[in-house]
């Protein structure tokens, strides 16, 4: 059974750090994008960040660049993001996405992720 499990989201003051987690069973990362994206209320689902397993290439939106890093570990079938200097506008349900394919250039388009987690909150508020 395909699953991703997301982790690690919280409530944190403006300025602090959280690390998701995405841990990826019944298949394996390789040669997968793993996007994550996230939604707050009433807003659409946008994408954050994804990175190519294959080749380790990442790509974030303008709004999260310099404050959050994604990366791997394939021996653990798990994708990290490490958010820093986080801000109220970071609030959110992030999920991690699974596309079956390296990251091209559409890399932020939801339609081409064929798995998604449940969902984690995180929170930023003082």
């Amino acid at each position: 059974q395909v699953q991703l499990v997301e982790s690690g989201g919280g409530l944190v003051q403006p300025g602090g750090s959280l690390r998701l987690s995405c841990a990826a069973s019944g298949f394996t990362l390789d040669y997968h994008c793993i996007g994550w994206f996230r939604q707050a209320p009433g807003k659409e689902r946008e994408g954050v960040s994804c990175i190519s397993s294959s080749d380790g290439s990442t790509y974030y939106a303008d709004s999260v660049k310099g404050r959050f890093t994604i990366s791997r570990d394939n021996a653990k079938n798990t994708v990290y993001l490490q958010m820093n200097s986080l801000k109220p506008e970071d609030t959110a349900v992030y999920y991690c996405a699974a596309d079956p394919y390296p990251c091209g250039n559409n890399y932020f388009l939801v339609a081409l992720y064929e798995y998604w987690g449940q969902g984690t909150q995180v929170t930023v508020s003082s």
